[in-house]
């Protein structure tokens, strides 16, 4: 399949949300349409052509079975129980808290008309499945399933489709929480690990059943082996091309040595180098209305990220460029052309008047 879907390759992603469900970049699933998605934090990380997707599933709701569906870019090779505090590490590395809080802290230290599931896990409290399928079969595994989609779920299901086949379910079982002793807003990690030479991470999915004027508000931490090139361009990022929306780079720096060896400490992160990988952390701010795109990343090094994977282009549509700077070329050469087009419409009617 294509490629990791998150951005880091290989990358571990991470989702976490407060006062709501934290749905790794998913879009919500939910049998009374009570649940609303708060905040998301994610980490897609990449490394030997892995990605890594590691998401913090957390929910707050009446307590009632719901849960979310992620796209996938390719199938994945591992399936396990995440970290306990890989994303919370990452927060604090961009958000330090005042000195007060961290004493605190130290001391309390496809075209079927069906979907075909081709893995289950349970993970603590929820129940993950990997399907593959198109929009139309993964919408109705859900609804078969006991969940109600919101109205613009067909679109968004075959938006993705078109591009990747292969769909994350997961499903919070509150009856097993309860018996777990699990609360309702606890976090549990999922750690995905999907072999691709493309990662990217979707983001149009989170504003699946929000209202035009909502505010989608997500933190995307990425790791690669390198400086990473992404498409659309975020704001912030020094480099010609088209900005998106409500996409902005807060951080973009080589990971510290002392981030490195915490991660490296968490369960299943031993995977990460001790050194050498760049720390990108961008924000999502935006209207649910301008969240029409996905975050396309080239770990290649050529800086060729795909408008494709982006969402900016359909499947073999080879009329858009694959680059920012591509992209800042088509939109300078338009600009220049209207300039050249309006500078000869007024010289030929300034002819006419001296006629």
């Amino acid at each position: 399949m294509r490629r990791v879907v998150f951005v880091v390759f290989g990358s571990v992603l991470a989702t976490a949300l407060v006062a709501g469900p934290a749905l790794a970049c998913g879009g919500l699933v939910s049998p009374n349409g009570t649940i609303a998605l708060v905040r998301t934090t994610t980490l897609a990380a990449y490394h030997d052509g892995l990605e890594h997707y590691v998401t913090g599933f957390q929910f707050a709701g009446g307590g009632a079975d719901f849960g979310s569906i992620v796209p996938l870019p390719g199938v994945p090779t591992k399936l396990i129980r995440g970290g306990d505090w890989t994303l919370q590490r990452l927060e604090r590395e961009v958000n330090p808290p005042p000195p007060s809080a961290l004493v605190l802290e130290a001391a309390g230290a496809g075209s079927s008309r069906s979907a075909v599931v081709l893995q289950r896990k349970k993970i603590d409290a929820l129940n993950v499945t990997i399907l593959k399928g198109g929009g139309f079969a993964v919408g109705k595994w859900a609804t078969d399933n006991g969940f109600r989609l919101s109205p613009d779920a067909p679109e968004v299901l075959d938006f993705y489709a078109r591009r990747s086949p292969i769909f994350m379910a997961v499903q919070f079982d509150a009856t097993r929480a309860r018996a777990r002793g699990e609360a309702i807003g606890d976090s549990i990690p999922v750690h995905v690990v999907i072999p691709t030479s493309r990662p990217w991470v979707p983001l149009r999915i989170l504003a699946l059943g929000a209202k035009a004027a909502q505010p989608i508000d997500a933190d995307v931490f990425l790791l690669n082996d390198r400086t990473p090139a992404m498409l659309p361009v975020p704001r912030g990022v020094p480099e010609l091309g088209p900005a998106a929306r409500g996409l902005n780079v807060q951080v973009s720096e080589p990971a510290s040595a002392g981030l490195m060896t915490d991660l490296r400490s968490d369960q299943g992160m031993r995977w990460l180098p001790k050194s050498g990988m760049w720390l990108t952390y961008l924000q999502v701010r935006a209207r649910a209305s301008q969240l029409r795109y996905d975050l396309a990343i080239d770990a290649s090094g050529r800086a060729r990220p795909s408008p494709v994977d982006a969402g900016l282009a359909q499947p073999g549509d080879t009329s858009v460029p694959a680059s920012g700077n591509s992209l800042w070329g088509l939109w300078l050469a338009a600009g220049l052309a209207t300039i050249v087009f309006g500078v000869a419409m007024r010289r030929r009617r300034s002819a006419r008047m001296a006629l």
